[in-house]
């Protein structure tokens, strides 16, 4: 069986800072600020995502928070080495699950070919376009 290194979970929308598909917590982030999830749903993927903040490590480029005008100005997006992705599926089915209930898009991404790498930790890499 082919061997992928890296897994891109991601919506079809595109995002206004990297120019590239929207990761699935941008895509679930947009549903709650556009009021589209339920409370309980939108709880739920709150306390999903804080799981990610508080376990992986968070990528310096992003700057200190979300509304840094000079964050993530490469214009980077980010992929799952597939390895760690594979133990903590778990944790992320539950966002496809809430992304089918709403019928929203997305596409998983394997590849070993991402782009240029700008920064990697044990868990995930960040990318731009080679060229």
């Amino acid at each position: 069986m082919l061997s992928l290194k890296y897994v891109r979970l991601q919506g079809r929308e595109t995002s206004y800072v990297t120019k590239k598909p929207v990761g699935i917590w941008t895509l679930c982030w947009r549903r709650i600020k556009n009021g589209v999830f339920s409370e309980e749903d939108k709880n739920k993927f709150i306390e999903a995502d804080n799981w990610f903040v508080e376990n992986l490590p968070y990528p310096p480029f992003y700057g200190e928070n979300n509304n840094d005008p000079n964050a993530n100005k490469d214009g980077a997006i980010c992929y799952f080495r597939t390895q760690y992705a594979n133990k903590i599926w778990g944790r992320i089915e539950f966002v496809f699950e809430l992304l089918d209930k709403y019928q929203t898009p997305y596409d998983i991404v394997y590849t070993n070919y991402p782009g240029k790498i700008i920064y990697e930790d044990d868990f995930q890499v960040a990318v731009i376009d080679d060229n």
